[in-house]
């Protein structure tokens, strides 16, 4: 093994959460590629999902936190699989909400994490972008099941009939949670906005709550 890779991996298990804040960012570089494949969005999904419960297992040091990720990354990726094989759309809901689910439940994780203590590290700042990316993903795979069984329950200026794609669904999801609202892609039925408007509380309170308190101690622990 060279020095490089030693140095590389070494790196990786001082700073998971780099780790899936960066396979967050390359994925969404990558899906426009495999957006219009249905083969290469499973495999791209599965991949994501198991990066998810290995870094939040890593990062939270706790078995039972990665025994009940796998629980809900598993099937996720099963029911992605089934519905390829046997041409079964109708089971991509069921794992979209799976995954989810996860998304959501690695980002509470990661938040306990980063308030376990009172001391700032650097791999808890790098916890706080990808806590960010969690929430956006989730709320993303949320509105994907809305649109999947209320069908038209989001809408845009092009082609406002069709039904709205993955892609622009978590474009939505990061305008949202971000408080940009760029407003091209719109809730239009009573769940999706509540959805939207739950996603708009929860980008509000993560600013407020969680990115101040990291940026107050940061301060507490540069000065001591």
């Amino acid at each position: 093994m060279s020095s490089r890779l030693r140095r590389m991996l070494r790196w990786a298990a001082r700073h998971p959460s780099a780790l899936l804040l960066l396979a967050q960012l390359l994925a969404l570089l990558l899906y426009p590629i495999a957006d219009d494949d249905t083969t290469q969005r499973v495999l791209y999904s599965a991949g994501a999902l198991v990066v998810v419960p290995l870094a939040l297992w890593v990062a939270t040091r706790s078995a039972a936190a990665n025994w009940l990720a796998w629980l809900l990354a598993l099937p996720a990726i099963a029911l992605s699989a089934v519905a390829i094989t046997f041409d079964a759309p109708q089971l991509v809901t069921w794992s979209s909400l799976l995954e989810s689910l996860l998304y959501f439940y690695a980002a509470g994780g990661l938040i306990l994490y980063m308030f376990n203590d009172r001391r700032v590290t650097r791999d808890e700042l790098w916890a706080a972008g990808a806590t960010f990316t969690l929430l956006a993903w989730g709320f993303g795979y949320a509105f994907f099941v809305c649109e999947s069984v209320l069908p038209g329950s989001f809408a845009g200026p092009i082609e406002p009939e069709r039904t709205r794609r993955w892609i622009e669904l978590l474009y939505l999801s990061f305008s949202s949670l971000s408080g940009v609202g760029n407003s091209d892609i719109m809730p239009v039925g009573a769940h999706a906005r509540v959805l939207v408007m739950l996603e708009q509380l929860a980008g509000v309170g993560y600013i407020a709550f969680v990115v101040s308190r990291m940026i107050g101690l940061w301060e507490l622990t540069r000065k001591s």
